[in-house]
C-alpha cells in the first residue's frame, strides 16, 4: 500500500491536557511514523505518515481526544510521505 503523509492541526483545548503524549500512542498502536507537538497559538500539530486506513483511524481518534480535551476543529493537509521518520514522538 501507499504510504501518505497527513498533517493534522488540531484546535480547541488541547494543550496540557495530554493530547500529544496520547496522540503519540495511538499513532504508534496504528504503526504510523511522525510526530505531534504544541504550537504557539493553541493548536496540535501532528504529522503522521502511513496508510490511508492508519491516518483515518488516526483523525478519528483525533476528534476526541483524550477524556480531558475538546476538540473543535482538525484541519488536514495531504501529501506524499517522505520516510523521513523512524518512529513517532514528541517534539517540542
Amino acid at each position: 500500500m501507499t504510504s501518505k503523509r497527513w498533517t493534522l492541526l488540531v484546535s480547541g483545548l488541547v494543550q496540557g491536557v495530554y493530547y500529544r503524549a496520547s496522540a503519540t500512542t495511538r499513532a504508534t498502536e496504528l504503526g504510523l511514523t511522525g510526530y505531534a507537538r504544541n504550537l504557539s497559538d493553541g493548536r496540535v500539530e501532528i504529522v503522521a505518515e502511513g496508510t490511508q486506513v492508519q491516518l483515518e483511524r488516526l483523525k478519528a481518534w483525533c476528534c476526541d481526544g483524550p477524556p480531558a480535551a475538546r476538540v473543535d476543529d482538525i484541519d488536514v493537509e495531504e501529501a506524499a510521505a517522505t520516510g523521513e521518520y523512524p518512529d513517532f514522538g514528541i517534539r517540542h
